[in-house]
């Protein structure tokens, strides 16, 4: 029964993030939007960051509403944002009403609330996703949920070229029913199930308490040494916690009532399972403040002021920053990239319009960072985990943060490659590099932020880690603006196949845009070097270089000695 939940909470969570994406297919109808309203670039730069604003600086507080109340209220809210900020966009668009600064807000609102919109959706299906696999599978399943998520901007795009092909209007109405819907199904099916793998250690005689990762639903019972299960607290309604009182899921239980273990060890009627019972809470105890140490006892529980106190996350911070600035800039203008190269003198004709490079460029992003989403978490899924096999005993597991120098490897290249290309028909190669290491960040940093900080509070924690690309993305995001307007020529474009724009275009191709690639390219290389350090420290903190081991001796040694 739970396995079935289980693959219905997988699968309409795919779909919910699959809805949740279109942020990404934002170039495929911003340079019609301007020249139907006479926005220049700067302008568009400010709209589609207004979409970023929204998914990143609403982070916090749906994950903050998702950890504490679930997933629903979070998937109605994403209903009815989609359908009105799509709906806003395309009643703009209908009207023209022209460049007011009452239009340009407006814009603005109408993006923030797609981007909070697909924020809240994703963020309840990732939620509920992580809590319904074992650590082992959770990479794997949530790179899943992402993928769609990456897959959004070809999904509708596809969608809008094949039925309304040149239509911005129907295309902006495709997107204001297509993002919404499935948040309705997300509302009645994406929902928690929380894994069963500390239930089937149980039955093998093993408790979790000083062991094992603790459930993030209940706390885990006590083995003792007849092999019944006893609970440690039990609920009164004169305790002074009261029923409202929650604890993490990962405290040991001596940190409930300090004054247990004794209580425990003076009982005279169980005096052989009150010792084995006070030795599984030491040993729980020790653990737990050695959990932020050694990764992989206790799952760690950091949240709140702590959060911010830690030197993981600012160096996750700074790398996310850079990493997502520079995929969302480019993201965010690969369409006027594209008409910047179409638009330069040329001695080849070009037989079709710009458009179609246009859309070229957002199908190969979006496909690939939806093949990046997926690959990234199974391979730090393999990486992650010690050799089972003869043959591979040798192999030493990765932290799951060296998966974070290839994916700046990767975006590195992909800004080189951009650098380098001076026609139109060559510009596939740099969107199908940026958008497989770009999926293969956000596939990779869920899992990372669980590792490093917990589960307790994961949703949370990404939302204060998910502010990094706001940051990122509006510098370079608005350095490429600024650029590709001071280049910009009106007297001398030339006519395009392609409907109209504002007037603005910049006809000198790679050079209206080059400096600030070259920008992105130095943020890439300091994000890769950051990336190195990282791995570094992780690898030897699980190799022990840094703290000693954790003794935790077996009950039959412990009885020996006693």
């Amino acid at each position: 029964m739970s396995a079935g939940m289980r693959l219905t909470t997988l699968v309409t969570a795919i779909c919910v993030s699959l809805g949740a994406g279109t942020n990404y297919v934002y170039s495929a109808y911003s340079p019609q939007l301007g020249a139907r309203l006479g926005i220049n670039h700067t302008k568009l730069n400010f709209i589609a960051l207004a979409g970023n604003v929204g998914v990143y600086s609403s982070g916090p507080i749906w994950g903050r509403l998702i950890d504490v109340r679930g997933p629903r209220i979070a998937m109605a809210g994403a209903f009815f944002l989609l359908l009105i900020g799509y709906g806003g966009m395309k009643h703009m668009y209908d009207t023209g009403d022209g460049a007011s600064t009452i239009t340009f807000v407006l814009l603005l609102v109408f993006g923030y609330m797609t981007g909070s919109g697909g924020n809240a959706g994703l963020s309840g299906a990732v939620n509920a996703t992580a809590k319904s696999f074992p650590e082992a599978l959770r990479a794997s399943a949530t790179s899943l949920v992402l993928s769609g998520f990456g897959l959004s901007a070809f999904f509708f795009s596809s969608i809008s070229r094949i039925l309304f092909p040149g239509d911005t209007s129907s295309f902006l109405l495709v997107l204001s029913l297509g993002t919404a819907l499935p948040m309705i199904a997300g509302f009645f099916f994406v929902r928690a199930v929380p894994p069963v793998e500390h239930d089937s250690a149980e039955s093998n005689g093993q408790g979790d308490v000083a062991y094992g990762r603790t459930s993030d639903v209940e706390a885990p019972p006590v083995v003792v040494g007849d092999g019944s299960r006893t609970p440690l607290l039990r609920e009164h309604p004169n305790s002074p916690l009261g029923h409202g009182h929650v604890r993490s899921p990962t405290t040991p239980a001596i940190e409930y009532i300090p004054e247990a273990l004794a209580a425990v060890e003076l009982s005279p009627t169980r005096s052989e399972p009150s010792r084995s019972i006070a030795r599984s809470l030491s040993r729980a105890r020790s653990a737990k403040e050695r959990s932020v140490l050694r990764p992989g006892l206790i799952e760690p529980n950091i949240y709140g002021r702590a959060l911010w106190c830690t030197a993981e996350f600012w160096l996750l911070f700074v790398i996310l920053a850079l990493l997502s600035g520079t995929g969302l800039m480019y993201i965010n203008n690969v369409g006027s990239m594209a008409q910047a190269l179409y638009s330069a003198p040329s001695t080849t004709e070009k037989t079709i319009g710009y458009e179609s490079y246009q859309a070229t460029q957002v199908s190969a992003i979006s496909l690939t960072n939806c093949l990046g989403r997926i690959l990234i978490g199974l391979l730090s899924d393999f990486m992650s985990r010690p050799a089972s096999s003869p043959a591979f005993c040798s192999f030493r597991p990765l932290p799951r943060s060296a998966m974070l120098v290839v994916v700046s490897s990767l975006l590195l290249l992909s800004q080189l490659v951009a650098i380098s290309i001076s026609s139109v028909e060559n510009l596939w190669a740099a969107s199908t590099l940026l958008g497989l290491s770009y999926g293969s960040i956000f596939g990779i940093y869920p899992t990372m932020c669980i590792e490093y900080f917990g589960l307790a509070h994961f949703s949370e924690n990404w939302g204060f880690i998910s502010l990094a690309p706001m940051v990122g993305g509006n510098v370079f995001s608005v350095a490429f603006g600024r650029n590709l307007d001071a280049h910009s020529d009106s007297a001398s474009a030339p006519a395009l196949t392609a409907p109209a724009s504002a007037g603005n275009e910049c006809t000198l191709g790679r050079a209206c845009y080059v400096d600030t690639l070259y920008l992105t390219t130095v943020g890439c290389l300091v994000a890769l070097g950051m990336s190195v350090y990282l791995s570094w420290r992780d690898r030897r903190r699980t190799e022990g270089a840094e703290y000693e081991p954790v003794d935790v001796q077996s009950d039959e040694e412990s009885e020996e000695e006693d």
